[in-house]
């Protein structure tokens, strides 16, 4: 399956103009620069496999201004595209970060149930983790699930109130066919975005409320870290929470238009393994790259 990031770009014609005379075009050079991320195969999901894809939305708002500041029409036309990037995807599964429910700033509209209804998955859990009503004005946004498969015994959880908002996480146990009906818990999460002992202590939040549960784990997410700036995040989801990530990927994630910072991460139990290394989607439908996996029972 191949993903056009880009619009093709005609060569010059050197009939036109003298070399040295012809001026530059910089665009076309700065997309000649990253021309490999003008298409990008997704290998063929084996049978058995689990595709799983983790995006932040940013509120709708795409790679613009702040949400507040765009037109309903264009936070819809934003989210149809992210609705887009999922049905060429194929996923079977789908967690997303900055997820609104109907929010003043944010046309006062579901996101989830909007991006569930274009890309055509049928069930949807959105987690409520900062939530604020004042009059006439209404926030609400956090984490969610999206799966073609049944989302049973859902939960959300909010981490305690930072000083700009309030991050969190939501899971929701799915019955695995392909793996003769195994059941695993699927977890989106977003972590603080500043400070590495408050994102240690999400994850020890997490841990507390998830390490008695007894299904394999899929955990993907906006961690707000790589693992070059805070080993320790990392280290401790391996470590507590009995999730890795997929060593062989490590793709950056942010921001979309020129990726430098793996920020979003998908990990799984020691029941399950990677079928492939995991690969950033190119179409910029966010500040943050989709992230894309397959995954199978051992």
């Amino acid at each position: 399956m191949v993903f056009d990031a880009l619009s093709s770009v005609s060569s010059s014609d050197p009939a036109r103009k003298p070399p040295n005379t012809q001026r530059p075009d910089l665009r076309n050079l700065a997309r000649s620069l990253f021309s490999e991320r003008q298409q990008v195969e997704l290998p063929d999901k084996r049978d058995g496999d689990v595709r799983l894809v983790t995006l932040n939305v940013a509120h709708g708002r795409k790679r613009g201004p702040h949400q507040v500041l765009q037109p309903k029409v264009k936070l819809e036309s934003n989210l149809r595209q992210v609705a887009a990037a999922l049905r060429h995807a194929e996923p079977d599964i789908v967690a997303l970060q900055e997820a609104d429910g109907p929010s003043s700033w944010s046309g006062n509209f579901d996101h989830v149930e909007a991006i569930a209804r274009w890309s055509e998955i049928p069930n949807f859990f959105r987690g409520e983790h900062h939530q604020i009503e004042m009059g006439k004005l209404k926030l609400n946004y956090g984490t969610a699930l999206l799966s073609h498969r049944p989302l049973a015994r859902t939960e959300s959880w909010s981490f305690a109130q930072a000083w700009r908002d309030t991050k969190g996480f939501v899971v929701a146990t799915v019955e695995v066919p392909e793996w003769n009906g195994v059941e695993v818990d699927v977890i989106s999460v977003h972590l603080d975005f500043i400070g590495p002992h408050i994102r240690r202590r999400q994850v020890r939040r997490m841990v507390d409320e998830l390490g008695h549960r007894p299904y394999p784990r899929i955990l993907l997410g906006d961690l707000n870290c790589s693992y070059l700036e805070d080993p320790k995040t990392i280290d401790l989801l391996v470590n507590e929470l009995g999730v890795h990530p997929c060593h062989d990927s490590q793709s950056p994630t942010f921001p979309s238009a020129r990726p430098w910072r793996r920020l979003d991460w998908i990990l799984v139990s020691e029941e399950l393994s990677f079928s492939s290394e995991h690969l950033t989607l190119p179409q910029q439908v966010s500040d943050h790259l989709a992230v894309v996996a397959d995954v199978s029972l051992r």
